[in-house]
C-alpha cells in the first residue's frame, strides 16, 4: 500500500474527499491516502516542491503568478467547473436581483471565494473598483448572521450556508452559476508527476471511481457524510441532502476543466497581480494522464 498525502485548501472539500476514502476507491488501487488536514497557499507551494506532499486539493489562483519565477505546479484534473451560489438577502429587503445590489454592501469571506463574487458581480454589471458595489471581508461568522443583523446588505452564498439563512427568515433568490476553476482540483508538481506516471493514474482512478460511487450511490454516500462531517457544528439530514443535491450533479465523470473556467479563474489571477498576464493559463494543466485513462475507456465503462 502506497502512502500518500493530498491536504485541502478548503475544509469544503471533504464532502467529496470523505466519500471518495469511505468507498474505498483509494485503496482498491493500493493507495491510503491523507487527505484530512488543511494546507495554506504558500506552504502547499513550498510542500509540493519540496515532495513533502504529492498531491494538494486546491490552490486555484496563486499558481499562475509562481510559474513565473520557475514554479512547476501543474493541475492533473478538475472535479467541478461551476461555482453554483444563491443570492441571500434579509427577508424585508427590497433586493429581487443582482442588479439591485448596485450601491449595496456585499460580505465575503476568504481569498478565492471574495474574487469569485467580484468577477460574478462585474460580469452582470456591478465593478466594485469602480465603486458599483463595496466587498465587505468578514471572518470567523456566518455571512448570513452578518446581513442578518444589518451589517451588509447581502451576500452570495453556497449549500449548506443559504439553507441555514432561509431557516431563519432570510430570503433566498436563485442566481446564475459562475463558470470557475473550484473546489476540488487535483493539483501536484510537473516533476513528481513525471517520475511516478503510474501513481498518478492510479490516484485518479481512485478519484473517478469515487466520484462515480458519489453519483451513483446516493444514501451510502450521504451516510458518510452523516457520519464524517458532523464535527463542532452537527449536520442534520436535510443539510446533509441539501449539499449532496448541489453537489452531486456539478461533479464531473470525467474531470477535465472547462475553457470557461480555465478563463474565469485566469481572470482572479490577472486581478490580483497584472504580471500574471505573461502566463499562458493552459501551461498549468496537464491533461495527459486523464486522457490516457478516458481513452482506454475505463471511465465510460463506469457509467455503462
Amino acid at each position: 500500500m502506497d502512502k500518500i498525502k493530498f491536504p485541502y485548501r478548503s475544509d469544503g472539500h471533504l464532502a467529496l474527499l470523505h466519500v471518495i476514502h469511505e468507498s474505498g476507491a483509494w485503496e482498491k488501487y493500493g493507495l491510503s491516502v491523507d487527505y484530512d488536514f488543511f494546507i495554506g497557499p504558500d506552504e502547499a507551494h513550498e510542500a509540493v516542491k519540496k515532495g513533502e506532499v504529492e498531491f494538494v486539493s486546491g490552490n486555484h489562483v496563486t499558481p499562475y503568478l509562481a510559474r513565473l519565477k520557475g514554479d512547476r505546479w501543474v493541475y492533473v484534473g478538475q472535479t467541478i467547473n461551476l461555482y453554483a451560489h444563491r443570492l441571500v438577502v434579509r427577508g424585508d429587503s427590497k433586493i429581487q436581483a443582482i442588479s439591485d445590489l448596485k450601491g449595496k454592501k456585499i460580505a465575503f469571506r476568504g481569498g478565492h471565494p471574495g474574487d469569485n463574487n467580484w468577477l460574478f458581480l462585474k460580469q452582470n454589471g456591478l465593478d466594485a473598483d469602480k465603486g458599483d458595489v463595496a466587498l465587505k471581508k468578514h471572518r470567523g461568522e456566518n455571512l448570513w448572521e452578518v446581513v442578518q443583523r444589518g451589517d451588509c446588505d447581502a451576500a452570495l452564498l453556497t449549500p449548506p450556508d443559504d439553507l441555514l439563512g432561509k431557516r431563519v427568515g432570510m430570503k433566498v433568490i436563485e442566481i446564475p452559476p459562475l463558470p470557475m476553476v473550484y473546489f476540488t482540483t487535483l493539483s501536484t508538481s510537473s516533476d513528481f508527476a513525471e517520475r511516478h506516471s503510474a501513481l498518478v493514474e492510479r490516484f485518479l482512478k481512485g478519484v473517478v471511481e469515487g466520484i462515480h460511487f458519489f453519483k451513483t450511490q446516493k444514501e451510502k454516500s450521504m451516510a458518510i457524510l452523516e457520519k464524517k462531517l458532523n464535527g463542532e457544528t452537527p449536520w442534520d439530514r436535510e443539510m446533509v441532502e441539501y449539499l449532496y443535491s448541489d453537489l452531486a450533479p456539478h461533479l464531473e465523470k470525467k474531470p477535465y476543466p472547462t475553457v470557461t473556467a480555465i478563463q474565469n479563474v485566469f481572470e482572479l489571477a490577472r486581478h490580483r497581480d497584472p504580471e500574471a498576464n505573461e502566463v499562458n493559463p493552459l501551461s498549468l494543466w496537464n491533461m495527459h494522464y486523464l486522457r490516457q485513462l478516458d481513452d482506454s475507456g475505463f471511465i465510460d465503462g463506469l457509467y455503462a
